[in-house]
């Protein structure tokens, strides 16, 4: 193990920053523009042609030239006109404008060339076979280049329309189909593989004294995925030393195999404390692991691992208790799988405490809370081992060790599932 720096009891930032900071960018891939959402770009997207790639009008009316009344060139009904809609071969070249003459088009049609401007349907007075502004229109109306929208308005070709290094939304991949692209280069999405432990869980029912409902198996995966991850297979493991050392091994038992190529991170929950019941940390030293972060001075979570195997993979140890284990996803699940793709640490957010809070010398709390006339109020329930506080929380405040009176500004967590 590495003794560069001290593992044990990390303050919260620290943790967290050791934990994006300990993570490397992935391989690039490419990936189709449905697939790109929500990836992080690995390269700059160009405009493949100018955008828009054609002059085209911004309503449906009559493109002109020169001063009315004007000469219509053409009688066809809207629909049937060839310059009313753009066709796959249309170039605003192909047709020219006299002076004095006019044409019907439609909002995205081809601009004949020679158009001084477009004059809108509900302007213009037509009388056998010449246009003219009607009494609604101001006078010299169109002015020149009126509703037409110039090729290249919004961006040239070759000019960058979105830089590398975002997460893609999808207006950025309506922008990047709008620039010719049909693939992406981004950053591998992190593959994260799941290892459960607990004699005492069970996975459906109701459990009996001693017996404990299974929290991770039903929202790990979608967590996971919410902070910018893909699970690619969970399990279990006996709590016993030689099965969980073969688990995080990805060695086949008779009770558990873990394929070996389908993590980069492995998450396990539970048995991260020092009594003999737990095996993750005694896991680790048989198996020569780097620990990186060995427990964080924070309630709940304090007993969180980060530790890199000696095939590379990082493995992310969340204690067993409910809360403390989503916590622990908080301050280092995300971080790590933020920097395996490419994305900076988001610096926490700030918030006015609601009330005040006693200290705790050498010690952080996370606190779940709800936004309340722009305060953060703490949610009830917030032991290790409760989740209804979370379950309705606006975010997570910290408190630091020597706590804070009622209106301090304190850093927060988002909650990923929490929009607005």
């Amino acid at each position: 193990m590495s003794e560069a720096t001290d593992p044990r009891n990390l303050d919260w930032e620290r943790a967290r920053t050791l934990a994006h900071g300990a993570a490397h960018p992935l391989p690039y891939q490419t990936v189709t523009l449905a697939d790109a959402l929500g990836r992080t770009l690995a390269e700059p997207v160009h405009a493949l042609q100018d955008i828009p790639h054609y002059a085209s009008s911004a309503m449906d009316g009559w493109a002109v030239n020169g001063q009315p009344p004007w000469t219509l060139v053409s009688h066809a009904e809207p629909e049937e006109h060839r310059w009313g809609r753009p066709s796959p071969h249309a170039d605003s070249g192909e047709v020219a404008l006299a002076p004095g003459e006019a044409t019907f088009i439609l909002t995205g049609g081809v601009v004949p060339e020679n158009t001084e401007g477009i004059l809108r349907t509900e302007h213009g007075l037509v009388r056998g076979d010449l246009l003219d502004r009607n009494e609604d229109a101001r006078a010299g109306e169109p002015s020149p280049r009126e509703h037409i929208r110039p090729a290249g308005e919004e961006a040239g070709k070759g000019s960058e329309a979105i830089r590398a290094g975002v997460v893609l939304n999808p207006a950025q991949i309506a922008l990047a189909a709008v620039c010719g692209h049909d693939t992406l280069t981004v950053l591998r999405a992190p593959r994260v593989s799941l290892l459960m432990t607990g004699d005492e869980v069970i996975e459906q029912g109701l459990p009996h004294p001693g017996q404990v409902r299974d929290t991770f198996g039903p929202q790990l995966p979608g967590f996971v995925s919410m902070l910018g991850g893909h699970v690619d297979v969970a399990g279990r493991a006996k709590d016993d030393l030689e099965d969980v050392i073969a688990a995080i091994s990805a060695e086949p038992t008779d009770e558990f195999s873990l394929a070996r190529a389908s993590g980069d991170v492995l998450i396990t929950t539970g048995g991260t404390g020092s009594s003999s019941a737990d095996h993750i940390r005694r896991a680790l030293v048989e198996l020569d692991a780097e620990l990186i972060i060995d427990g964080i001075a924070m309630r709940p979570g304090h007993p969180t691992l980060l530790a890199r195997l000696q095939d590379g993979r990082f493995l992310v140890g969340l204690p067993g208790n409910p809360l403390a284990a989503m916590m622990a996803m908080l301050t280092v699940a995300g971080p790590l799988i933020a920097g395996l793709r490419g994305s900076a640490l988001a610096a926490p957010s700030r918030v006015l405490s609601g009330e005040a809070f006693e200290p705790l010398p050498g010690r952080s709390r996370l606190v779940p809370y709800r936004l309340t006339a722009g305060r953060a109020m703490p949610s009830t329930h917030q032991r290790s081992g409760m989740l209804s506080g979370l379950a309705g929380a606006d975010g997570v405040m910290v408190i630091p060790g020597e706590g804070c009176a009622a209106g301090d500004e304190l850093a927060a967590m988002a909650l990923p599932w929490v929009t607005g």
